[in-house]
């Protein structure tokens, strides 16, 4: 069920329901960001990421390959004697 409507002006301007606002906890001079995600149009507060969001500029490649146990631990060494390495 929806939360509110919205009618769309010849101007292609529309109004912002009480509840969308209060939800948003945005005012007059608000920005507001649009979005697609899967297939959906997606209206936040400009300034507010997903985590989603996140996680796609962190991966934009996708998922990052599985690595093993020993493989970690072997990185995590190697970084420690480079990061504690005499000079």
């Amino acid at each position: 069920m929806p939360i509110a409507e919205s009618k769309v002006t010849a101007q292609g301007q529309i109004s912002v329901p009480v509840e969308v606002r209060r939800r948003l906890g945005i005012g007059p001079g608000a920005v507001l960001q649009w979005d697609e995600a899967d297939g959906q149009i997606v209206v936040r507060r400009r300034g507010q990421s997903s985590t989603n969001d996140l996680h796609r500029a962190a991966f934009p490649d996708g998922r990052p390959a599985r690595r093993s146990l020993a493989d970690l631990k072997e990185g995590l060494r190697r970084h420690a004697r480079a990061r504690h390495a005499r000079r």
